[in-house]
């Protein structure tokens, strides 16, 4: 983890050699001689954490603790002195100090208080990074124990940027997953480029994922960029995979393991950047066995496996599902439904739900669109049989 730690300390001597040390153990370091200075890199969001002297020139040290206190993520603040004492010290860490260390300073010591801190400040960030994901994926997590371990491997595996493969029944929420691997990577402000790759006639399917030069082929009277191309530094959906051509299989192969590719009718090689995550409802494993899928492709892409439980198999997921879809329609279509009868969502966590999460997203805009009051009821339901 990158961490600045801000030294404040008008002795230039210790500033100095605490600079070079822990700028030797990987943290990024900044210095600064009085608390006017101090405050300028505050307001700045330059500080993870604050070496933090008394006695400064500008005044008592310790008052930048109180004038933090509104500061929604404080940065920790290790109080440093020569002449500290214990009431002192009591006074500090009761106003919100992190810790409290004397002169002549153990940089052991030192680096152990700072470790401490590093584990409040990722913290920190990981909360504020899911708070983040919240409020711009349509996406519900659920409660159940497969779907909480599945999350927390998309979110590594977005953090790593690795390939990845979903796998589950349609409608289970692929597409949705891999927008939520999408936003929770540091490719979030890239694009997230999606293919579905049995909507497309097996013959066009390489010029729309790898382009075309101008003459290429008869009607290729221009050059156009493939959606690889578009999709670079960022991340590209290859949605139902398993209804690739195998042609078109072994060079998406070559194109991953080369982060290259060129153009139908062209010789310059294209290089990219490129998250690949690929998605199937198909047993992959089935139609390699069957001579319909490559294997060396198939583990190329499954650096990371996800597989997307059907609705019936997560039933406890159903009350926070429906509570989603909920919101989602009043705020979509101007519906103003509050809640929804025992007896309705008794109906709705008895169904089998076939056509799983997608199914269940249109069962409810129709129970929106039919209900006549607030709360929804058994009989604005669809035939759940």
């Amino acid at each position: 983890m990158s961490l600045t730690v801000l030294i404040v300390d008008d002795e230039e001597t210790f500033r100095k050699n605490t600079e070079t040390y822990l700028a030797s153990k990987g943290y990024e370091v900044i210095g600064v001689g009085s608390l006017a200075e101090a405050k300028e890199h505050l307001q700045k969001g330059k500080a993870d954490l604050i070496l933090l002297d008394v006695q400064l020139p500008d005044g008592y040290g310790p008052n930048l603790l109180y004038e933090t206190t509104g500061m929604v993520y404080r940065p920790p603040i290790i109080l440093v002195t020569a002449y500290g004492d214990i009431e002192m010290a009591v006074d500090a860490m009761r106003n919100g100090a992190h810790d409290f260390l004397t002169k002549p300073i153990q940089y052991s010591q030192l680096e152990k208080s700072i470790e401490r801190a590093g584990e409040i400040v990722t913290m920190r960030r990981e909360l504020l990074h899911w708070r983040q994901i919240q409020k711009t994926c349509d996406f519900v997590i659920g409660k159940s124990p497969r779907m909480q371990t599945m999350i927390a491997q998309a979110q590594k595996a977005a953090t790593a940027s690795v390939s990845v493969l979903i796998t589950g029944e349609t409608g289970t929420g692929k597409e949705v997953l891999a927008k939520f691997i999408h936003q929770s990577s540091p490719r979030s402000n890239k694009p997230f480029i999606a293919i579905n790759c049995a909507a497309i006639q097996p013959t066009m399917l390489e010029a729309e994922l790898f382009g075309f030069e101008a003459g290429a082929f008869t009607g290729a009277d221009r050059r156009k960029h493939g959606l690889m191309e578009v999709a670079d530094g960022g991340i590209l959906f290859l949605d139902e995979i398993s209804s690739m051509p195998m042609d078109i299989q072994a060079k998406l192969l070559r194109a991953l393991e080369e982060r290259a590719f060129r153009r139908v009718g062209g010789t310059t090689l294209i290089k990219v950047d490129v998250q690949l995550i690929a998605a199937s409802n198909r047993d992959l494993k089935t139609m390699i066995r069957d001579g319909h899928f490559r294997e060396d492709l198939y583990y190329r892409l499954k650096v990371v496996d996800l597989h997307l439980p059907p609705l019936r198999e997560r039933r406890e997921d159903i009350p926070e599902l429906v509570g989603f879809f909920i919101r989602l329609n009043n705020a979509r279509l101007g519906f103003n439904v509050r809640d929804i009868t025992s007896r309705a969502l008794e109906a709705l966590m008895s169904y089998r739900w076939p056509g799983n999460i997608r199914e269940l997203s249109n069962s409810i805009e129709r129970a929106m669109l039919f209900c006549n009051g607030e709360v929804i009821d058994l009989a604005d339901l669809p035939d759940l049989e």
